[in-house]
């Protein structure tokens, strides 16, 4: 059975920076097209960011610069890197791995909150 653990999220101020952490079981992120999304309260689920399964990556425009996407495959683990964290960047940030739309999976995702 597959799963996706976020973690990292929290309270952090405006500027500052958090690393995301999403962690798979049983299944691995090779061969695997990963990517971040989140959603605010009252507004829909958006992509952040994305790699594919040959480490091409992407980054909606409100983010980029700021944020990074990488991968450990060694650890089985995404990871985001956030910095420079403004106050709308507060939201639900979710996993999410796909091999095809036939085989995708979410995480159920971290919270990140950016207020003074």
């Amino acid at each position: 059975q597959v799963h996706l653990v976020e973690s990292g999220g929290g309270l952090v101020q405006p500027g500052g920076s958090l690393r995301l952490s999403c962690v798979a079981s049983g299944t691995t992120f090779t061969h695997t097209n990963t990517a971040w999304y989140r959603q605010a309260p009252g507004q829909a689920r958006e992509l952040v960011a994305s790699m594919s399964a040959s480490g091409w990556t992407n980054y909606a425009a409100f983010v980029k610069g700021r944020f990074t996407i990488s991968r450990d495959l060694g650890k089985n683990t995404v990871y985001l890197q956030m910095n420079s964290l403004k106050p709308e960047d507060t939201a639900l940030y979710v996993c999410n791995m796909n091999r095809g739309p036939a085989y995708m999976y979410w995480g159920q995702g971290t919270h990140v909150s950016v207020s003074s």
